[in-house]
């Protein structure tokens, strides 16, 4: 009988470590001057430098060691005075000088960590994942195998080669491992990416979307006999881009790892794939033997010698830290917990923000992104501000709160506005969505209300108030959902005698 998660974390302790990469959103490459905008024709972004032709010379991007400065800084890592690139030397397709430039003994930033939080069975816990450096190095190319089954290259009919991606800015975060997880090694893995994406963001270093490869996670996983104090053998599931994907990567792991440790089989330290499909890896590249990448220092290229008051400026330069964030708009805006968790899962926290900027309520700037708006972006599998822009919701609400917009009619506004009509009050005209807030037309409509349905009324003023809903409900069918309900409702109490 197979192990479920739970059997497997009641015999064996999990062991993470993560390797996160996050692409720089530098305009330039990092040793040399191409540009770096993602989904340009294929290799019109190359130059001598990073097609690695003979006699090229590259150049530090100093923007590139500026960013990696500060990611190391906000990490709380000790910023190296001396560092230096080497070439890592290794053949891929990919590779178009058949080495990487990366750091190697001496990394920039090293010795940080990042405190997250998770729910647990005994309420939120605290776990500090500690990082053990923050590296530079530039990034590969992109190989498309065309033909077979997989879309990897055993069984292709042949590969093409992007090198538009070859040498952009590329930062490495590597943790120290992350013990005593136990079963929430899942949320923690999900969690620590989720925090590092916000640090990020909020430096304004990356654009970090997962989905087009600027921030990519490989999670390290091993098992170990609950209570044994040893380390397993580890797996490594490459180039894992989605938070639940990495949620699930580690869930998968240790269900695989722990059904072949019961039927006696070995765990082989290997790279793995993650198959988005079914939440399970299979394997990629045996690394049981140590790869001998021949490292060496980068001939080309100067260490790196930051100075010290150039690092207490970028420190100063630190933007508020997410989690201190979140607090504040919390309190701020008095929103209970499962909320804002609502709004930092769905990635809405900055642009609900940016809609009470420009002057909407807290409260009704989130119902309306995490509601409508985002009941038609999932239908449509978009973001929600892909749909419609936060100056655009902020109308929408500004004139619900002026009586001009019902819910219901704003509801209509919003999918006008998205299906292109125009600006809200464009789509208002054109659909002829004016809230009716006459009172003798809306008198009239309640009278037509009441002589339809007598008895109801006769039942409102021998004090049934319950029962007015029925005739207000009638109102507004009359009035095609335009009326103003609590204005129907006063005045229809109000003509009953209530």
């Amino acid at each position: 009988m197979s192990l479920d998660f739970d059997q497997a974390i009641a015999k064996y302790e999990p062991t993470l470590g993560l390797e996160v990469h996050v692409e720089l959103n530098t305009k330039s490459k990092m040793f040399c001057g191409c540009a770096t905008e993602f989904g340009a024709e294929p290799n019109t972004q190359t130059c001598p430098v990073c097609l690695g032709l003979p006699g090229s010379l590259p150049v530090v991007n100093k923007r590139a060691i500026e960013s990696t400065i500060l990611i190391g800084l906000a990490l709380n890592c000790s910023i190296a005075p001396f560092s230096r690139f080497a070439r890592k030397n290794y053949f891929y397709p990919d590779m178009p000088k058949n080495f990487q430039t990366s750091q190697y003994d001496e990394p920039i930033c090293v010795n940080g960590y990042l405190d997250v939080d998770v729910e647990t069975d005994s309420g939120n816990q605290t776990f500090r994942v500690e990082i053990e450096r923050v590296h530079m190095e530039e990034d590969t190319g992109k190989s498309l195998h065309v033909g077979g089954s997989t879309g990897r290259i055993h069984g292709a009919e042949y590969s093409l080669l992007d090198y538009n991606r070859a040498g952009i800015p590329l930062v490495e975060i590597v943790t120290k491992i992350v013990p005593n997880t136990g079963k929430y090694a899942p949320e923690v893995a999900r969690a620590y990416v989720a925090s590092l994406r916000d640090i990020l963001r909020g430096l304004k270093v990356s654009d970090v979307k997962m989905e087009q490869g600027s921030l990519r996670c490989d999670v390290n996983l091993s098992l170990s006999p609950t209570g044994s104090g040893k380390l397993g053998t580890r797996s490594e599931t490459k180039n894992v881009n989605s938070l639940r994907s990495v949620e699930r990567a580690v869930t998968g792991e240790i269900i695989r790892q722990s059904n072949r440790l019961e039927t006696g089989e070995r765990i082989v330290q290997e790279t793995r794939h993650f198959l988005e499909e079914s939440g399970q890896t299979r394997p990629g590249r045996s690394k049981e033997k140590a790869e001998d990448y021949r490292y060496f220092p980068e001939p080309d290229l100067v260490p790196v010698v930051p100075d010290a008051k150039w690092i207490e400026e970028l420190r100063k330069q630190l933007p508020e830290k997410p989690a201190d964030r979140r607090k504040r708009l919390q309190l701020a805006w008095s929103v209970p917990d499962k909320e804002m968790a609502a709004m930092v899962n769905a990635e809405l926290l900055d642009t609900v923000e940016a809609t009470v900027l420009l002057g909407s309520d807290p409260t009704k700037a989130r119902s309306w992104w995490l509601g409508e708006v985002s009941r038609i972006a999932n239908d449509r599998a978009v973001s929600p501000t892909e749909l419609i822009s936060v100056k655009d919701v902020a109308q929408i609400i500004e004139l619900i709160s002026s009586g001009e917009l019902t819910d219901k009619l704003a509801r209509q506004v919003v999918e006008g506005v998205i299906a292109g009509e125009g600006s809200p009050s464009e789509v208002i005209t054109k659909r002829g969505l004016k809230v009716v807030s006459d009172d003798s037309q809306l008198m009239s409509a309640i009278e037509s209300a009441i002589a339809a349905a007598p008895e109801t009324a006769e039942r409102v003023r021998g004090g049934n108030i319950p029962a007015a809903g029925a005739l207000i409900g009638a109102v507004m069918k009359s009035t095609g959902g335009q009326a103003d309900a609590a204005k129907v409702r006063e005045l229809l109490l109000k003509h009953l005698g209530q």
